[in-house]
């Protein structure tokens, strides 16, 4: 017995800490807990979360709507500088921001944390941000999964991906083959380049440089350093479209979620085959984390309109009575607007005016 103690390898000194990923849970136990909402059933900890969808009953002909990301490349920058309370927000937002493009409300959230070697704090940091993305999605986190992959991953490295379930009443739900010529475009503004272009947004802005050269204030980004300023998280936008939702019922035709593809291959997915969205490249101010990326890169607009939200992270597209209202409500919850553009007859595409005047 005594040799056979000596020749034993140990999960732990293969690398796995369960010890510390029980002291993880516990770590974000209380973050879990205030996301939670009335219908979630029983606690964290068991092999499936439940929910009750009882309230579905309510209507008409319940849909059940799904999205599933993660956050990409952009979790590289916050290891770089060890900050990783803000990655969580830009997780469910991109998959809240994605079922919301159909009216549906989110649910809840369901995270995957892989990492090289586990830290308690570092996890506790990054459920942080999930849970305050939760809050303001209006989700409940109800589950997930933390593994540790040692040999696979580096130490310090970690990768996230999330899955949000949302329900929308069909008779309710935002639809392509709503949308008319004459419906308005109205932007709802983004807090940078949100979760997408960070390959490219690293190489130029970030490649190269020491940490101390990208830590450092830049006053054309108010202070920031670069690092700080890509690191601002993803808007998440469901509260403001309930908000018009619910003051401007049935005003919104269909919206866009303006993700990777930017403007030009994310708003056409809201479009039907009978018309074209034009949109006026003069009437809305690109933040400045995402001009100073274009010129670093040297980004001409057409490709820059492609690869980066450009200061729209969200486009509804709205019946023209409705417009000052929808703006109006939007603005009281919290994003601002712009009227970007219009919807004309067309074949499904996405056109541009006042090339030149963006950047």
């Amino acid at each position: 017995m005594a040799e056979e103690a000596t020749n034993q390898v140990t999960y732990a000194q293969a690398g796995v800490d369960i010890e510390e990923g029980a002291r993880a849970v516990d770590a974000i136990k209380e973050t879990v807990h205030s996301t939670y909402r009335s219908e979630v059933v029983g606690d964290i900890g068991g092999f499936g979360g439940l929910f009750s969808i009882a309230a579905a009953k309510q209507m008409e002909d319940p849909l059940l709507v799904s999205g599933t990301d993660g956050v990409g490349t952009k979790l590289k920058i916050a290891q770089l500088i060890g900050k990783h309370d803000t990655v969580g927000i830009d997780l469910v937002a991109m998959c809240a921001n994605d079922i919301l493009a159909t009216g549906a409300e989110p649910l809840f959230f369901l995270d995957y944390i892989a990492v090289g070697k586990l830290d308690s704090k570092a996890v506790a940091e990054i459920v942080g941000g999930i849970g305050e993305g939760c809050r303001q999605a209006g989700c409940a986190l109800i589950g997930g999964e933390m593994a540790e992959h040692p040999g696979v991953m580096d130490p310090n490295d970690y990768d996230l991906s999330g899955f949000c379930v949302g329900v929308v009443d069909r008779p309710a739900m935002l639809d392509p083959e709503l949308v008319r010529p004459g419906d308005v475009l109205v932007g709802l503004a983004s807090s940078g380049l949100h979760s997408n272009g960070y390959s490219l947004a690293r190489k130029v802005c970030l490649e190269g440089k020491s940490l101390d050269e990208v830590t450092a204030p830049v006053a054309e980004l108010g202070g920031m350093g670069v690092a700080e300023a890509l690191l601002a998280p993803t808007r998440i936008y469901v509260k403001t479209v309930q908000a018009v939702q619910s003051v401007c019922p049935k005003a919104v035709h269909a919206l866009a979620h303006i993700t990777g593809g930017g403007i030009t291959e994310n708003l056409n997915r809201a479009l039907n085959g009978r018309v074209d969205a034009v949109v006026d490249l003069s009437t809305w101010e690109v933040p400045a984390i995402v001009r100073h990326t274009c010129k670093a890169a040297n980004l001409g607009e057409a490709e820059a309109l492609k690869t980066f939200n450009m200061g729209v992270g969200m486009v509804l597209i709205v019946e023209a009575d409705s417009v000052d209202d929808v703006r109006s409500a939007a603005e009281s919850a919290g994003d601002a607007t712009y009227v970007i553009g219009r919807v004309e007859e067309g074949s499904g595409i996405v056109r541009y005016e006042g090339e030149g005047r963006l950047l």
